[in-house]
C-alpha cells in the first residue's frame, strides 16, 4: 500500500504541476467538472444503500462548473447565493412528483452531497481565476493581496500563484501527517479516523506552515512580491486546520456507511473524494481569506 501511495504520488503530482502552471481558467474548469462529476458519482454511489438514487441534480451542477468563468465571477458568486434554496426547491418537488416514495431522508442526504461536494469544489476554480487579466470589480481596496502584496502594481497576485497556498495546506499537510504519523504516532486522534494520530495532525500543521514559507519566500525573492511571512504563517495554520477538518468529515461519512474509501481510481489513495476532501474543504474559506477578510 506504501509502494502504491509514492507512485501514485510520483505519477499524479507532476500532472497536477502541468495542470496549474501551463493551463488557463478556461482549461481548470473543465478539467475541475470531471473531477466533481467523479467525486458526486462517488458520494451518491456511497450514500446508495441508504438513499434513493437523486444524483441527476448534482451531476448538472458539476457540468456547469466547466462554465464557471465564462459568465462574470460576481454573478457566479451571486449564483451560488441562490444555489441551496433552488436545490432544495427540487429536493422537495421530487418529494410531491413521487408521492412520498422519495422520503426525507433521501433529500437530506442528496442536499449535503451536493453542498459538500459540488458547493466546495466550485471555490477552487473561482481561486484559479482570481487576477487572471482583469481585477475583480467586488474586491475591496484593503483586501488580502492589497495588504499582503506590497510590490505588485495594477493588478493582483493571480489565482495560479493563490491556489498553491491551498496545495501546500492540504496535500503539504497530508504528507506531513502521513509520514510523521506513521513514525512517531502514538496518540489517537478521533474514532472517526482511527488510523490518525495527535502526533500527525500536529506535524500536518508544521509541514504546511514550512511548505507555504518556503513557497513565499520564493515568491518574494524571485517575482519580488513582497508577501507578509507572519500572514502566510497564520494562513497556513487555519487552512491546514480547517483541511483536517475536512478529512475528518470525508471520514465522518466512510464511517456511517461502512466502507473504507469512497473508490479505487487512485492505488494507495482511495478515490477521488479521498484524494480531494482537504482541498476543497479549505477552498470557500481560502477564497474568503483571498478577496473579502483581510
Amino acid at each position: 500500500m506504501n509502494v502504491q501511495r509514492i507512485l501514485t504520488g510520483v505519477i499524479g503530482f507532476p500532472i497536477v504541476i502541468a495542470l496549474l502552471v501551463l493551463g488557463n481558467k478556461y482549461i481548470f474548469d473543465i478539467v475541475m467538472a470531471v473531477i466533481a462529476c467523479i467525486a458526486i458519482h462517488e458520494y451518491f454511489k456511497a450514500v446508495s444503500s441508504e438513499v434513493k438514487n437523486l444524483s441527476w441534480i448534482g451531476y448538472i451542477l458539476a457540468i456547469g462548473i466547466a462554465v464557471i468563468h465564462i459568465v462574470n465571477t460576481k454573478f457566479a458568486l451571486i449564483s451560488l447565493g441562490i444555489l441551496v434554496p433552488s436545490v432544495l426547491l427540487l429536493l422537495f418537488l421530487h418529494i410531491i412528483i413521487s408521492d412520498m416514495k422519495i422520503t426525507l431522508k433521501d433529500i437530506a442526504f442528496s442536499l449535503l452531497g451536493i453542498m459538500y461536494v459540488i458547493t466546495f469544489i466550485m471555490f477552487i476554480p473561482l481561486i484559479y481565476g482570481i487576477g487572471d487579466n482583469t481585477k475583480l470589480e467586488f474586491l475591496k481596496e484593503n483586501s488580502f493581496v492589497d495588504l499582503v502584496v506590497k510590490n505588485f502594481q495594477n493588478t493582483i497576485i493571480s489565482g495560479k500563484f493563490l491556489i498553491w497556498y491551498v496545495i501546500f495546506s492540504a496535500w503539504g499537510s497530508d504528507t506531513f501527517a502521513y509520514t510523521f504519523g506513521r513514525l512517531i504516532g502514538k496518540h489517537k486522534f478521533s474514532k472517526v479516523s482511527p488510523n490518525k494520530t495527535i502526533e500527525g495532525c500536529v506535524a500536518g500543521v508544521f509541514g504546511a506552515v514550512i511548505l507555504s514559507l518556503i513557497y513565499t519566500i520564493i515568491l518574494n525573492n524571485k517575482f519580488n512580491f513582497g508577501i507578509n511571512y507572519l500572514i502566510v504563517v497564520a494562513m497556513a495554520i487555519i487552512l491546514c486546520v480547517i483541511g483536517q477538518i475536512g478529512d475528518f468529515a470525508a471520514s465522518t461519512i466512510k464511517r456511517h456507511f461502512d466502507i473504507k474509501d469512497f473508490s479505487n481510481i487512485f492505488p494507495g489513495h482511495g478515490g477521488m473524494l479521498d484524494r480531494i476532501d482537504s482541498v476543497m474543504f479549505i477552498a470557500p474559506f481560502a477564497f474568503c481569506v483571498f478577496t473579502f477578510i483581510l
